[in-house]
């Protein structure tokens, strides 16, 4: 059985999209995953080991409508599960004639498109997005029960990384607690502050601690204070590490802090301690987007963050206290530590 899986959104989206893949290993043994998206995304795709092969929807996209056609056909594909809704995609797997093509009935070119579609409503659901994505299962598997949040994170298959380069030598400080922060999100999630994760920076012993900022380079001329006030506490990686070689930094630290971004997501998947720091805000809060993972944690605060609803400066997220987090991390510090080391 030959399946593609169709994300073309987001680093965090395709993660959390990857249980859904685990979840049909187990399911169905011997099938093909093929997984549609795009092509920044592909070192996550990479990392796992539950799909068989990457289709480059950047590429695809540029073809003609016929030639798209035929591309699909060499896929010999039964099944599509539209994660993400996309009328082009949709209307491709029809014409290319996917026998199983699954997708939520919440769009009207679904209603052309689909035949298998699932009665889902993603805003309006108290389900995490992983198990969102796993309910496209549900035409496939006649007895299918939703997996619990604790049955997730051994769905991921998210261990095939690239070997540590000398590049990256500088998580191998074995005596301390490799940590990585990651403060900026690119606009997709609601920010912490630059003046949080300086106090953070301060609290964190350099006895203990081996603090790795981390960025695209973008993030790094917006974070160029901190980066220059903190240099001799930090280790600066920002915009200096493709996307693969960044899932490797993840893999070989210890932790990670950040809001809501994909970083925070491929650190949980690879069961790193990742601490989320979220607003009470639906839809954004931690119960549809909260880190999945045997190590991973998140703060948030208990109050209706709704007056934050149209101000980027979200006080919810922001009084969150640096003390915290940094407590948190001790206490990882000493988890990792415990039997010495």
């Amino acid at each position: 059985m030959q399946i593609i899986i169709s994300r073309i959104d987001k680093i965090g989206d395709v993660v959390l999209t990857l249980p859904l893949a685990g979840y049909l290993k187990i399911v169905f043994p011997e099938c093909y995953i093929i997984f549609l998206g795009r092509k920044y995304t592909k070192p996550v795709i990479d990392a796992c080991t539950n799909i068989d092969e990457f289709a480059d929807w950047d590429n695809l996209s540029k073809m003609s409508f016929s030639r798209q056609i035929k591309t699909f056909k060499k896929y010999d594909a039964q099944t599509i599960i539209h994660v993400f809704p996309d009328a082009k995609i949709s209307k491709l797997a029809y014409f290319a004639r996917i026998a199983n093509r699954i997708g939520t009935n919440r769009r009207i070119y679904h209603w052309l498109y689909v035949n298998k579609p699932v009665k889902l409503s993603r805003k309006k659901s108290d389900l995490h997005e992983a198990q969102l994505n796993l309910m496209l299962a549900k035409p496939l598997v006649a007895d299918f029960k939703m997996p619990d949040l604790n049955e997730i994170p051994l769905l991921y298959g998210f261990s095939k990384f690239q070997n540590i380069n000398n590049k990256l030598y500088f998580v191998n400080q074995h005596n301390k607690f490799n940590v990585i922060l990651h403060p900026k999100s690119k606009g997709s999630a609601r920010e912490w502050g630059l003046d949080r994760y300086a106090e953070l920076i301060r609290l964190l012993s350099p006895k203990k601690f081996n603090i790795i900022i981390a960025g695209t380079n973008q993030e790094a001329s917006q974070m160029e204070q901190l980066l220059r006030v903190y240099s001799n506490n930090i280790i600066d990686v920002t915009g200096k590490l493709s996307l693969g070689e960044y899932i490797s930094l993840i893999a070989y630290a210890d932790g990670l802090v950040a809001c809501s971004t994909g970083p925070l997501h491929i650190a949980a998947a690879a069961g790193k301690y990742a601490i989320g720091l979220y607003a009470p805000m639906k839809p954004i809060f931690p119960q549809r987007w909260a880190p999945i993972g045997k190590n991973a944690s998140f703060f948030v605060l208990n109050i209706n963050c709704e007056k934050c609803r149209k101000s980027e400066n979200c006080e919810c997220i922001r009084n969150i206290t640096a003390q915290e987090v940094a407590s948190r991390l001790e206490q990882f510090y000493n988890e990792k530590f415990k039997d010495g080391g």
